[in-house]
């Protein structure tokens, strides 16, 4: 497993101290600094089952600066908010949990997070 994360985050520490207590193998992106690219962000897109938008924190500062949530969530728009993604990593809602078998969850609650203990 991989567990994308911001060290700041309190469900992001939450979801390690979990996965540390049930003494889960995984390994820690910083997303913040190892700045996940547009096709690994596909990727995970695809491996989540949900679109760009799904994902996207709505509540930062730079998504007020770019006018995220006027943005249409439809397919024709699904690279631009790609885009927004890999270049503003902060957006990225987290943390994201990527299982051995091909699925991810977004661990913000420890049902998640058991849920993708579960899938290996």
């Amino acid at each position: 497993m991989e567990i994308w994360i911001n060290p700041a985050c309190s469900k992001c520490r939450s979801a390690i101290d979990l996965l540390d207590a049930e003494g889960a193998e995984y390994t820690v992106r910083r997303y913040l600094e190892d700045v996940p690219t547009e096709d690994e962000i596909r990727d995970v897109l695809e491996r989540l089952g949900l679109e760009p938008w799904d994902i996207t924190r709505t509540g930062e500062a730079v998504a007020k600066e770019l006018g995220v949530k006027d943005w249409a969530r439809q397919a024709g728009s699904r690279d631009k908010w790609i885009a927004a993604l890999s270049q503003h990593p902060k957006l990225i809602q987290r943390p994201i949990i990527t299982a051995e078998d091909g699925s991810a969850v977004v661990g913000r609650t420890e049902e998640a997070v058991r849920d993708a203990m579960a899938r290996g």
